[in-house]
């Protein structure tokens, strides 16, 4: 009597209840699947998925009726399956880590199955990345350069992804994804002349999945912005005058289409991060302001706008509130951006009534109470005196 075809007869069953099924899988049964714990189908006899290398079907198969790639080509059927293996891997952990390996073994040979097959095995990968049973670090087979350069890859990842996000949201599979730093990869299910956020984006929002092409730009996006930062910082170390440095970020501004608003919180950053500060708290403070003193025409320049202050103003709250050693510095670094011209009388007021965020609130409105007295003060002076000299 074959073993793996009695548990194969009895797991395809999936109106059966869970615990008349799990019978079949304790001993002797267990040690079959043991054996063969990395297995795709539900199957008996000899593995009726036996790719050889180079990406073709070995001739000696059995294909019983239980194999996915009998199964009709629909998200119905496939969640049955992904049930199976939900409840097999959630009762016998061991089974978890073989499992994924023999998926991404699996994923490298597509190109030995036929277009259904594929997308059979695609909506079931997409399914058990949703339940968890697999990570997202399976995806790395479908970077191989064979698959790539034939549109294999991109046509699964189309089908694998409409069967994930249609189980759980965008969300979470972008937590998959960064999880296992997959977000930043996906342009590699394309040839290397085709590797663009512009043909991603078309390919996959035609394939009605315009929530995973918005992610991918999103994610370029962040990925731009950090090599930004990168060469500001490596810039600043290397001592380039202000001059090369404000005519690079304007001209990379050009290119990435970044907003005066999202570059001065890179500005910010970078400058911060351009040195390594004290330990002591009471010559931070010093540091900081010979150091923003030394940038403020770079700040400056990237405040143009009312928008573009209030926000680095909201940069600077946020770095003092996350850098204890910086909680006292707040007001003196503002009263000095202030007198470079980087932040307005205005925008200190607005910030102040209505503009601040809730981190470190209440101790930086007490740093800055009596400044913003004397700039209201300053300002009903000015009035004055102009309604006067009217």
């Amino acid at each position: 009597r074959d073993v793996r075809a009695c548990i194969a007869n009895h797991l395809i069953q999936i109106g059966m209840s869970e615990r008349v099924y799990m019978m079949f899988l304790s001993p002797p049964g267990i040690k079959v699947i043991q054996q063969r714990q990395g297995c795709i189908d539900q199957r008996g006899g000899n593995p009726p998925i036996a790719p050889s290398p180079g990406g073709t079907l070995s001739d000696d198969l059995t294909r019983t009726e239980y194999c996915l790639f009998t199964a009709s080509e629909d998200l119905e059927t496939m969640q049955a399956y992904a049930q199976v293996f939900n409840k097999l891997i959630r009762r016998y952990k061991y089974l978890e880590k073989g499992f994924e390996e023999e998926i991404k073994k699996l994923l490298l040979f597509l190109k030995g199955f036929t277009e259904s097959e594929r997308n059979k095995l695609a909506m079931l990968t997409g399914i058990l990345l949703a339940n968890g049973n697999i990570s997202a670090s399976i995806l790395s087979s479908l970077f191989n350069e064979n698959l790539v350069k034939e549109g294999v890859s991109a046509a699964f990842a189309v089908k694998l992804f409409k069967s994930w996000i249609n189980e759980k949201d965008i969300n979470s599979v972008a937590a998959s994804l960064r999880k296992v730093g997959m977000d930043n990869r996906l342009m590699e299910l394309f040839p290397a002349n085709k590797r663009s956020c512009e043909h991603f984006s078309k390919y996959f929002t035609d394939a009605g999945l315009k929530e995973l092409s918005d992610f991918a730009r999103n994610q370029q996006s962040i990925g731009a912005r950090k090599e930004l930062q990168k060469e500001l910082q490596e810039q600043m170390s290397r001592g380039e005058t202000l001059k090369d440095i404000i005519a690079y970020v304007r001209e990379e501004m050009k290119k990435t289409s970044i907003s005066e608003q999202t570059m001065i919180g890179i500005v910010w950053t970078s400058v911060m991060s351009s040195v390594e500060w004290n330990k002591k708290e009471e010559l931070v403070t010093e540091q900081a302001i010979k150091l923003l003193k030394q940038y403020s025409p770079l700040l400056k320049a990237f405040t143009s706008q009312g928008l573009s202050e209030l926000t680095l103003l909201l940069k600077i709250q946020e770095y003092c509130y996350d850098n204890i050693h910086f909680m006292k510095a707040f007001q003196k670094i503002v009263v000095l951006l202030y007198k470079a011209d980087v932040l307005s009388e205005e925008v200190i007021l607005k910030w102040y009534t209505e503009g601040h965020v809730a981190k470190g609130k209440s101790v930086f409105l007490e740093q800055m109470k009596k400044f913003v007295e004397w700039l209201k003060n300053a300002e009903e002076e000015s009035e004055s005196e102009e309604e006067e000299a009217d």
